[in-house]
């Protein structure tokens, strides 16, 4: 029997997962941490919205774009809230931000070609280079600051193989802000050497200590910059699958011509829901904004006051990358978190080499529930 084709072959299968399928087949009480996931659901005037246009009959196909107007909404949203401006025809409406990303290292990454990410990272972007026949790079940020950008590393790493550079911030899973200046570096060295910057912004709605801005309105070269965005976490939509990238119009049009063989065009429902999202009543948003800022304030002093726990302070998304003093690797040691103390974290390791010895703490949970598992793991800590 012919076997699968090496490129599918060489992608690991993601450690949060492994970490999700365990504690589902678990028979006792645990506080699931371990998926980026908001505990809201979709505000109600979202969902009429989307009610009413099934009622209404947009039940059919739509531009393989996505319609005029929900792309209207992207881009006057992309404008107003992030500073990012784009014309109608470049944006491409997805099937959430995992298709954006899928699409833009498609389109820009050639067999051999080089995609490169500051780690720790989300391991999607691995597998999506594997997938185009690229080679992923993980350049590791310094543990010692936090893991913050530093871009020297990656500008030292380009060269003529680097097709791409993938940037997100707020990052999964530190949770760090990038600053401007060291963005703004990487993306003109990456113009320097013909490459783009792929800007996952995913959670850029979710930034607390500073007012978002996107990777391409920080930048003097922003036809270099494909910017990845989703309804998913700001509007708690991710079983919408709703998303969009935007960038250069021959890019654009490339991708919007591939993606007809791949899902031929987004939800009409969900895109009905999307632009009442971003044009609606931003009220419940705000309120879930706000709740997600005062759980991570508490898990920033829950964590300060356990002993053999640290963790950089998240600037934005809704993470804590904790730095736990024992002597395990981070698989087992969330293997063991889950078995004996009730609690389900995201293995550092799952994230590349730099988060190795690291766990991903997901603070989209309500407060009782977070302070049960930081004492579930302090527990862990002490007794391991």
């Amino acid at each position: 029997m012919h076997e699968p084709t090496e490129r599918v072959r060489r992608a690991d299968r993601s450690q949060i997962r492994v970490m999700y399928d365990l504690a589902e087949a678990a028979d006792h009480d645990l506080v699931r941490l371990e998926v980026g996931e908001p505990d809201f659901d979709t505000p109600e005037h979202v969902v009429a919205a989307a009610a009413a246009a099934a009622r209404d009959g947009e039940t059919h196909y739509t531009p393989n774009a996505g319609t005029p107007e929900c792309r209207r909404a992207i881009r006057d949203a992309m404008a107003a809230d992030y500073g990012v401006e784009h014309a109608l025809d470049e944006i491409v409406v997805t099937v959430g931000g995992m298709e954006a990303l899928h699409l833009a290292t498609m389109a820009v990454v050639g067999p051999g070609e080089e995609l490169l990410y500051p780690g720790p990272a989300w391991p999607n972007y691995g597998t999506q280079a594997f997938l185009a026949e690229g080679t992923p790079v993980e350049v590791p940020m310094p543990a010692a600051e936090g893991f913050d950008l530093d871009p020297g590393r990656l500008v030292e790493r380009m060269g003529p193989g680097t097709a791409a550079v993938v940037l997100t911030t707020p990052s999964n899973p530190t949770g760090r802000v990038f600053d401007p200046d060291a963005v703004r570096a990487v993306v003109e060295a990456a113009a320097d050497h013909d490459a783009y910057v792929i800007a996952d912004e995913v959670y850029a709605g979710l930034t607390y200590d500073r007012d978002p801005r996107g990777v391409a309105a920080l930048t003097g070269h922003p036809s270099h910059v494909l910017t990845v965005g989703s309804c998913s976490k700001t509007y708690a939509m991710t079983g919408w699958r709703l998303g969009w990238l935007a960038g250069d119009r021959t890019v654009i049009d490339q991708v919007t011509k591939v993606r007809e063989s791949t899902t031929a065009c987004p939800s009409s429902i969900a895109q009905a829901a999307a632009i009442e999202a971003l044009t609606g009543p931003q009220e419940p948003f705000e309120a879930m904004y706000g709740a997600f800022e005062r759980r991570r304030d508490l898990v920033v002093d829950l964590i300060a006051d356990i002993d053999g726990l640290s963790a950089p302070r998240p600037e934005g998304a809704f993470y804590a990358f904790l730095d736990p003093d024992v002597d395990a690797d981070a698989l087992a040691f969330a293997k063991y978190l889950l078995r004996e103390h009730g609690v389900v974290l995201a293995p550092g390791s799952g994230f590349g080499a730099a988060g190795e010895g690291r766990l991903r703490l997901s603070f989209a949970a309500a407060e009782e529930r977070l302070r049960t598992g930081l004492d579930r793991i302090a527990e862990g800590v002490a007794s391991y």
